[in-house]
């Protein structure tokens, strides 16, 4: 291999090993589906994923917020603040003997998220 030829391939071999990184930096964390709780009331939960947390813990919150909306406000209550996460619903749908909604509950990076229906009957 010539001086000329050897130059080449040093140059090409750094410039591909300039373009891969040192570190691939931090790891992103997708959701997880889970199976959901046991229903404690007359209804279900569905839908359950969870992100920086633990199947478990999800359904543990599922069953705590249920028990949190009971104390405020019975069965049409609602619960902002549950096992330190604060949790929204959102697209509460109802009709005559039923109510379906979408809980979201955040602490920090962990995200826990589900759906439920509730019998009003």
């Amino acid at each position: 291999m010539t001086i000329a030829t050897r130059a080449l391939a040093t140059a090409a071999l750094a410039a591909g090993l300039a373009a891969v990184p040192a570190s691939a930096g931090p790891v992103a964390h997708a959701a997880k589906t889970c199976s959901s709780a046991s229903y404690p009331g007359n209804g279900y939960f569905n839908a359950l994923t969870v992100k920086g947390t633990s199947c478990a813990s999800g359904r543990k919150l599922e069953v705590a917020h249920y028990h949190c909306r009971l104390r405020h406000g019975g069965i049409k209550g609602k619960c902002t603040s549950v096992s330190g996460y604060r949790c929204k619903e959102s697209k509460r749908q109802s009709n005559a003997i039923e109510f379906d909604a979408r809980v979201t509950c955040t602490n920090g990076s962990r995200r826990v998220q589900w759906v439920y229906q509730q019998n009003t009957h």
